[in-house]
């Protein structure tokens, strides 16, 4: 399956002072990626909004590589790298590229799933595991059985 889930410009309002792509830019495009993608496996949010749950994120790392500049095309790949059957927790790494295909960002996610209602880590719905097998993984990935 293809990673990439979200091709863009860089827009103006997403350069900082020094002329390049702020940081929260980085987590802003990470975010729409999975977003895409778990929208293409067809978990959409009307998905999410019937079962109540949503993503929770714990920790978000940025590692850059090259600068990014104002008008420049990028894409992001996303990849699961990590996934705990027990609990529901999850890891993704996401690469941003410019249009040339230079690495430009590497930006890894850990994160949970949260019911909305009761404000509390949940599991994925059993019918969701499907979903699961959808997801593109990294040639890294890791199953956690405990």
């Amino acid at each position: 399956m293809d990673k990439i889930f979200f091709k863009g410009q860089v827009l103006w309002a997403q350069i900082d002072p020094n002329r390049h792509l702020r940081h929260s830019a980085y987590a802003d495009f990470c975010a729409q990626a999975r977003s895409n993608m778990l929208n293409k496996i067809g978990l959409s949010l009307e998905q999410f909004a019937k079962h109540h749950i949503g993503p929770i994120l714990f920790r978000e790392e940025l590692l850059y590589h090259r600068e990014i500049h104002l008008d420049e095309e990028i894409y992001v790949e996303v990849e699961l790298t990590k996934f705990n059957i027990s609990n529901s927790r999850f890891s993704f790494r996401h690469i941003v590229f410019k249009a040339d295909g230079t690495k430009s960002a590497t930006i890894n996610v850990d994160g949970a799933w949260l019911d909305l209602e009761k404000r509390k880590l949940t599991f994925i719905p059993q019918e969701w595991n499907h979903f699961m097998d959808k997801i593109p993984k990294a040639d890294d990935y890791t199953e956690i059985l405990e």
